[in-house]
């Protein structure tokens, strides 16, 4: 399926950008020449492939990536404050960013 200027408009108004006519018509071949590049990956056989679970380990051994998924006890706020290095009236205190 070719990528047309109007695919190229639904992408901008997913992403909330604005497009100028020239910046549209730049990035349609652009952005089909990307797609038809991932597209070669259909092309390659996975039939064989195991699938990834876990990390590998040093020697390359597989890892056990799963585990219980059981709710534990939170943490508490007077635990979860005791090393703060700035605790106020029970919150973390943090520097401001502007």
């Amino acid at each position: 399926m070719p990528i047309t200027e109007s695919d190229i408009e639904k992408i901008a108004a997913l992403a909330q950008l604005e497009l100028t006519d020239e910046e549209r018509r730049a990035l349609t071949p652009q952005i089909a020449s990307i797609v038809n590049y991932v597209e070669q990956l259909n092309e390659l056989d996975t039939s064989a492939a195991e699938p990834a679970l876990g990390g590998l380990t040093g020697e390359g051994a597989r890892t056990d990536a799963a585990r219980e998924d059981a709710p534990l006890p939170s943490l508490g706020q007077t635990l979860a404050l005791d090393q703060a290095p700035d605790p106020a009236a029970g919150h973390f205190r943090v520097p401001k960013v502007l």
